[in-house]
């Protein structure tokens, strides 16, 4: 069952709703908008290509605010977190930044999937749904929590809009946004726990505070909340296990859709474990990019990101 807002009024249908079908069949190819917010970390060209919508957060540093992405690069923003005194915080985005947004989009759009930042870690979902019962718009605008974050939550935002632009219709896009949610897994390594600490996100993940000295921790996400996945002696142990997290993911021919290595100021690294995995998974097919302040704020500098959608090895 999904909520649209239409007329100013809330409608409840099911995903195979011949209803919402002619809806949406205004012609051949329907017009389906997506929309997700900076926590993504969707690298620009991808997220040109596909025409996926961005509403950023925003990230304080003391007194001063800025626009994830647009008033703060995350070059500027990693030297402060690194050289700087001041330990930055998290926004979400207002529901007036989301309703500029909707706005905007459904004057051309027969309907939005709007697709955000697990619920457990931020309000943004919830600002979204608010200015989706705001809206006066005919447009539909359904609002997805994703349970996820970074480039998993990239993924999902991927595999929506590649279906949009193929020209399905909302209730195709909204399947593939639902069946793509429990295919999203990744292995976070991280440097020190003491940033997600500080910030107060930490979930399962706390129970290795005791624990780590020079531990370096593998950190995952279960049902939107940080969990850890595992440990390692160093940070090249940390690298291996991640090779062996996506080549066991590989093992499977065809299990793996999409493949994303992240990094925020471990570039080398990043660049030499896709390397590795090349003979595995085509180099050019793997998604490379950068993390962005909002997983940065609370993971800290030296972050290194595997992801993929697909199946989970049974071990």
């Amino acid at each position: 069952m999904r909520t649209f807002k239409r007329n100013g009024l809330e409608c409840k249908i099911k995903a195979g709703d011949s209803k919402l079908n002619n809806v949406e069949a205004r012609g051949t190819m329907t017009k389906i908008k997506i929309v997700t917010d900076s926590a993504a970390d969707i690298p620009p060209q991808i997220r040109e290509e596909l025409g996926i919508t961005v509403v950023p957060l925003y990230v304080r540093f003391g007194e001063e605010t800025f626009k994830d992405g647009v008033t703060i690069s995350n070059e500027e923003f990693y030297r402060r977190l690194v050289k700087g005194d001041v330990y930055p915080n998290t926004i979400q985005p207002s529901p007036q930044d989301f309703t500029e947004a909707y706005e905007q989009l459904s004057k051309g759009a027969d309907g939005i999937v709007s697709i955000h930042l697990s619920d457990k870690f931020s309000g943004t979902s919830n600002s979204a749904k608010q200015a989706r019962d705001m809206m006066k718009s005919k447009c539909p605008i359904e609002v997805i929590n994703s349970d996820s974050m970074t480039i998993g939550l990239g993924m999902i935002c991927i595999a929506a809009a590649r279906a949009a632009k193929a020209g399905e219709n909302m209730a195709a896009v909204v399947k593939e946004v639902d069946e793509a949610i429990p295919q999203i897994h990744f292995m976070v390594l991280f440097d020190s726990l003491k940033y997600l600490a500080k910030g107060g996100r930490i979930g399962q993940a706390k129970k290795l505070l005791g624990t780590l000295l020079n531990i370096k921790p593998l950190l995952g996400m279960k049902d939107g909340i940080v969990v850890p996945v595992g440990q390692a002696r160093s940070y090249a142990k940390g690298i291996e296990k991640q090779y062996t997290f996506l080549s066991d993911a590989l093992s499977e021919k065809g299990n793996v859709k999409d493949l994303a290595i992240m990094y925020n100021t471990t570039k080398d690294e990043a660049n030499n474990l896709a390397d590795r995995i090349a003979p595995l998974y085509p180099r050019e097919k793997i998604i490379m990019g950068e993390i962005g302040p909002i997983l940065g704020s609370h993971a800290g500098p030296n972050l290194l990101v595997a992801c993929y959608r697909g199946k989970k090895p049974v071990n």
